[in-house]
């Protein structure tokens, strides 16, 4: 989500000074890559990305061919091949086994329904959205839509599909991947031209909250801004939880814990973390954060300490359910050794990442598979 919300601000900072802009997207991978489909960056005339569809290696050559979008005004297909020599001739050099379809497009400041409006419909909304590209896979010189479609959580939908056939569609699949919270890449059979989307499923930003604001909440609210997620600080001390103390921060209420979850919407993206070293405020922030459906909340301290806690709710009837209890994680973080407040900040940041993503946080030399899921490189197919 970072990535689109720093597209779609560099994007209208080129368009106070006239510059013509292009995005590109990943739509397709066949093997190794080091960014999957739905990746994008937004390229300028004069030379200046946003975002990235690889580790730097397509970026020079893709800058060059975006500059011949936005002259022309025309999306292009562009395929880089590891086992090409004429890519290792260009300096490619992407060593990473595998085939890499870009589309670039241009963003035409005119159409109310361009790429890029369509990025900003989705980081408006704090909500799932699926967001469509519409190419033509084996014919670069084939027609090359673009983005074409965006669907958000509340059912509102923009799109600009000329076929109405190919339209219902699309809709259907997008409709589909919302709900079942997935992307994939699929071509549509015609008559006509045969098309192929790839539909990416977005989730929003994650949300931190942190419960306290002593020094060592500052690395943890840097890290966390740094990964382009919404953190939260909550302190009920009016000399520590101020916004000059957490600049990154995306919101800094001082509050009691009473008063802190009203003022606050959290939702399955939301991890929070308690560590004010205030036992009676962490103690009563965690009582009003169970029933809600966070997917992390981790309590800073030793296993005694939030074992005592979980007693003392049980004490004051506060039943605790047993998927309430898989989401408390305590004592926070992973085994790192982490021992000053950056590392533990690191610690804390890398479990939560764990388990939005659902992984388990182990050596990916460890992996026996490949390190990306590969679902989305199976290309499904439907006649029309």
């Amino acid at each position: 989500m970072k990535e689109l919300e720093d597209i779609v601000k560099s994007y209208y900072a080129a368009c106070r000074q006239g510059i013509k802009t292009a995005l590109a997207t990943v739509v397709h991978v066949e093997g190794s890559a080091y960014r999957q489909p739905g990746a994008k960056m937004l390229v300028t005339e004069n030379g200046t990305l946003t975002g990235a569809i690889s580790g730097g290696c397509l970026e020079g050559d893709a800058l060059r061919k975006a500059q011949l979008v936005m002259m022309q005004q025309q999306p292009m297909l562009v395929t880089y091949d590891t086992n090409d020599e004429d890519d290792a001739k260009l300096g490619v050099g992407l060593g990473c086994n595998g085939i890499i379809h870009i589309l670039l497009e241009p963003v035409n400041t005119e159409d109310p329904l361009n790429a890029v409006a369509m990025l900003e419909e989705i980081i408006s909304h704090r909500a799932p959205a699926v967001l469509v590209t519409l190419f033509t896979l084996h014919r670069r010189k084939g027609p090359q839509p673009g983005t074409c479609l965006v669907l958000t959580a509340n059912g509102k939908m923009h799109h600009c599909i000329p076929d109405q056939q190919l339209q219902n569609a699309i809709a259907t699949d997008a409709h589909h991947a919302l709900q079942s919270r997935s992307s994939f890449t699929k071509t549509y059979l015609s008559t006509g031209n045969d098309y192929t989307t790839h539909t990416s499923y977005i989730p929003p930003a994650p949300q931190l909250l942190v419960a306290g604001a002593g020094n060592d909440v500052i690395p943890l609210v840097k890290m966390a801004a740094l990964l382009g997620w919404h953190t939260i600080v909550v302190d009920g001390r009016p000399g520590y939880a101020t916004a000059a103390r957490f600049p990154e921060a995306t919101q800094v209420l001082m509050a009691r814990p009473a008063q802190a979850l009203s003022q606050l919407q959290t939702d399955q993206y939301t991890a929070a973390v308690l560590m004010t070293h205030n036992y009676n405020y962490d103690l009563a922030l965690l009582a009003q954060l169970l029933p809600l459906p966070l997917a992390y909340i981790g309590v800073l301290g030793p296993v005694k300490k939030l074992q005592r806690m979980l007693d003392e709710l049980a004490e004051n009837n506060i039943s605790i359910t047993r998927q309430q209890r898989a989401r408390i994680h305590g004592p926070a973080g992973l085994d790192l050794g982490a021992e000053t407040a950056e590392e533990i900040a690191l610690s804390v940041i890398s479990e939560i990442k764990s388990v939005l993503s659902a992984t388990a946080a182990t050596s990916l030399r460890e992996k026996t598979t490949a390190i990306h899921s590969r679902e989305q490189q199976v290309i499904l197919q439907q006649h029309l």
